[in-house]
């Protein structure tokens, strides 16, 4: 039956400042079958990747735009979960992650099923409707099937992916499709508030399946490997059952309204009711530029980096010459040519340790200040060590398109 995508040794810990607590956990993704391995990235010339100006209020409109149901029954507060799962059922779907693999009886190759997991039919426009799922449900797929409502298999084309936030949009005929689902405000959410979970666990085979919970926890930071390197995933916490397959599926309140896209899990032994999902609203975010252009586009400095507490001090001492007992920071492996960190003169082996007066102690740290606080044509103030001396220059972010030009 395939195995599970794991995570080894995630750090899960919670946002809000004062917890002080960090609980090292292997997660699991909800995609079986295939291993649809979020991939490490230790290091890459390119690790820090490009995009341009997020246009967050083109995705808001958006997102007030796509939800609106087009064909659910209107459901009120309070409404029974039978109903909510009799409205939302016709807009859950089955994928099926499909790859070339060599074949067992001749020298040819065929394509065969790799993973599977769920999506939800969040847009129709005209012959089109539009699907989201998680991204490392179609990763590495050759072809993608969409499993309908009424089991009618047909195929989906990829419109866009973002590793980092762990979301895909897909486009389908829409002749087929009977329901849309409205998306809610995932910011209203409060903690305790019943929700239900609707998915494909283990497989196409217990499709639609519904599990009830709660919110467990909000504004949560999941710091998982994926193959755009280590990203801390913003996510709801809760407790309703998720399992591999769910990946992707919605997360419903008691209005009938998705307010978040199932995604991994704890997968601990002695751990239970501890699974994650996207919240709505950094969802729609990320569809709206998916739809738009294909990619969510970021800020671009142009490094590949290593964090300082990998190496030992003696190391850290001889080959680069930093101070004594520096620990934490952020060591620049590679430079892209004509890129913004090159044009501003920072070098292989200087090491970062702040951006804009904000302490970086590890690439997650870079990487969150650089694509949550920082847009393309911003100038940033980069502090680091080139050797024992401490340097800052200011960097002009760019799109990696921009570099090339």
């Amino acid at each position: 039956m395939g195995y599970y995508d794991e995570f080894e040794n995630a750090k899960y810990e919670n946002k809000k400042k004062g917890t002080g607590k960090t609980i090292l956990t292997s997660l699991i993704s909800g995609a079986l079958g295939g291993a649809l391995v979020l991939g490490v990235m230790t290091f890459n010339e390119d690790e820090q990747q490009p995009g341009q100006e997020a246009a967050i209020s083109q995705a808001k409109n958006y997102a007030e735009e796509a939800s609106v149901p087009v064909a659910t029954k209107e459901l009120k507060a309070g409404g029974s979960i039978a109903d909510i799962v009799d409205s939302l059922s016709p807009a859950i779907i089955g994928i099926t992650n499909m790859q070339q693999s060599s074949s067992f009886f001749d020298e040819g190759m065929e394509t065969v099923e790799a993973g599977t997991g769920s999506g939800v039919i969040f847009k129709q426009s005209g012959k089109d409707a539009f699907i989201i799922t998680n991204n490392h449900v179609i990763e590495g797929s050759q072809a993608i099937e969409v499993t309908l409502h009424n089991g009618e298999k047909v195929s989906a084309e990829l419109i866009g992916t973002d590793p980092l936030t762990d979301i895909a949009v897909l486009k389908i005929d829409s002749k087929n499709v009977k329901a849309i689902a409205k998306f809610g405000d995932s910011s209203k959410l409060r903690t305790g508030e019943n929700v239900i979970a609707i998915g494909n666990p283990l497989g196409l085979d217990l499709y639609s399946t519904v599990t009830q919970g709660i919110i467990s926890g909000k504004d949560r930071t999941i710091n998982t490997n994926t193959s755009e390197g280590t990203w801390g995933l913003n996510v709801l916490q809760t407790d309703a059952a998720i399992n591999p397959g769910n990946s992707g599926g919605p997360l419903i309140n008691m209005s009938g309204e998705v307010i978040g896209i199932n995604t991994l899990k704890i997968g601990q032994t002695g751990v239970e009711g501890i699974g994650f999902a996207v919240p709505s609203n950094d969802v729609m975010q990320v569809a709206g530029q998916l739809l738009e252009t294909g990619k969510v586009q970021r800020p671009f400095l142009g490094v590949g980096l290593r964090d300082v507490s990998e190496f030992p001090q003696y190391q850290l001492q001889e080959n680069i010459g930093l101070p004594e007992n520096m620990t934490e920071g952020v060591i620049i492996a590679s430079v892209s040519p004509n890129s913004p960190a090159q044009v501003a003169g920072l070098q292989k082996l200087d090491v970062i340790t702040a951006i804009d007066g904000e302490e970086v102690k590890t690439t997650n740290d870079l990487r969150r200040l650089l694509y949550t606080s920082t847009n393309i044509g911003d100038e940033i103030k980069v502090k680091f060590y080139r050797g024992k001396e401490q340097k800052t220059v200011t960097v002009k972010l760019t799109s990696k398109d921009a570099t090339n030009a």
